[in-house]
């Protein structure tokens, strides 16, 4: 086989190799591969054929490689391998549970020290609360502060 047919046949084989790295995990074996290709295919240009062709074909991977790449990652994410979905409030997705919001501002009593967490009951139900860093006793009055994600935040009701 010619010596360049043979360099652009690897060169074609290494971005085939880069797009199965995009979609496969390896863990960079794919990506190793391609590299080696890459380098196998310059190193017989470079000593079969001539030093100026193995530049020209090093410029041209320097030049091509990475747009192919990108074109790739583009034509990845357009593919039906791709997430379509987005997870947001408008399509009902939501990181706090709507009950949650409902103990705001409601006073209870700490079923166990709140160190800075514990349990307490509120509205006869128990729940998992913690307070901003201070300690409060078993059995002390607490109101909800603040409900930031899935965790209530309270205080010591101060009499």
């Amino acid at each position: 086989m010619n010596p360049i047919m043979m360099a652009v046949f690897l060169q074609l084989l290494a971005v085939v190799v880069l797009i199965a790295e995009v979609i496969i995990p390896s863990g960079g074996l794919l990506g190793m591969l391609a590299a080696g290709l890459i380098g196998y295919s310059l190193y017989a240009v470079f000593t079969e054929v001539s030093a100026n062709t193995g530049y020209l074909f090093l410029i041209a991977d320097v030049v091509t490689l990475p747009v192919i790449v990108l074109f790739g990652l583009k034509m990845l994410a357009k593919s039906p391998a791709a997430l379509k979905t987005e997870l947001s409030s408008d399509s009902g997705v939501t990181s706090q549970s709507a009950e949650l919001e409902g103990f705001l501002g409601k006073k209870g009593v700490a079923v166990s020290d709140l160190r800075p967490s514990g349990v307490a009951e509120i509205e006869d139900k128990r729940v998992d609360v913690v307070s901003r860093g201070e300690y409060i006793n078993k059995g002390a009055e607490i109101i909800v502060a603040a409900v930031t994600g899935n965790q209530i935040i309270v205080e010591e009701v101060s009499e």
